[in-house]
């Protein structure tokens, strides 16, 4: 940033006094807090999130210096329900990351489906993405993840939201982009599951982590002894 860009200092200095002020007021509305998701408090959060972002900019611009604390920002956390009281529809929005672990065994599997079915015509199982496709064109997604490792996939995270609405939406309205419209505001709750909770644990665990590692080797052992995987059901669709 050029010197004829950058903040005054009295800028930095009312920018500082903006995050008093908001310090004081999310501390008053901490404190008169009606309930667990109360409005004011949130307001007050982002006020004070604001503030701080402000600081710290024109902190940074001015002297190239950095604040020593960090505000989450508000898209860390849902703002407070707002949606029916009395929903007569919802949706549930569920996203599950994988790895591809084990390429050899993701294309075993792809070729037995493909076995099953007797298709004619190209090989859709020779490729990693071929091989997904049949995957998830046979199994459902809650078996997949219950087998994941059988498929020579990694879990990663996941989440799960459900949102409440007045009304079901149209036939064939969102299909197009299903998660592009989701309201904050309308989600009732949400389950997350990531390997950062488990880093968050601490040390104590160390040893039921041995423990489990040894589990799931001896697993491991027993499905390179025994590469028979389950019988496919002719009517899976």
């Amino acid at each position: 940033m050029s010197d004829a860009a950058q903040p005054t200092a009295a800028e930095v200095r009312a920018a500082a006094e903006a995050v008093k002020t908001a310090l004081d007021r999310h501390l008053a509305a901490v404190e008169r807090r009606s309930g667990e998701d109360d409005p004011a408090v949130y307001e007050a959060f982002n006020q004070l999130a604001a503030a701080a972002e402000v600081y710290d900019e024109l902190l940074y611009d001015r002297y190239d210096e950095v604040t020593p604390f960090e505000i989450p920002g508000t898209e860390d956390a849902l703002p407070p329900y707002t949606g029916p009281e009395e929903p007569n529809a919802l949706s549930v929005l569920i996203r599950r990351d994988y790895a591809v672990a084990e390429p050899q065994r993701l294309l075993a599997q792809a070729q037995r489906i493909e076995a099953a079915e007797g298709e004619d015509g190209p090989a859709a199982s020779g490729t990693i993405h071929g091989a997904l496709g049949l995957l998830f064109g046979e199994f459902e997604p809650d078996e997949i993840a219950s087998r994941h490792k059988e498929f020579g996939l990694e879990e990663g995270d996941s989440t799960l939201w459900v949102t409440a609405a007045e009304e079901p939406a149209d036939p064939g309205e969102w299909l197009e982009a299903p998660f592009e419209q989701v309201d904050p505001q309308s989600v009732v709750c949400r389950f997350d599951v990531s390997a950062v909770f488990d880093d968050e644990i601490g040390v104590d665990d160390d040893d039921d982590d041995d423990g489990a590692e040894e589990l799931e080797e001896d697993l491991d052992t027993d499905l390179d002894e025994d590469e028979d995987l389950e019988p496919l059901d002719a009517d899976r669709r």
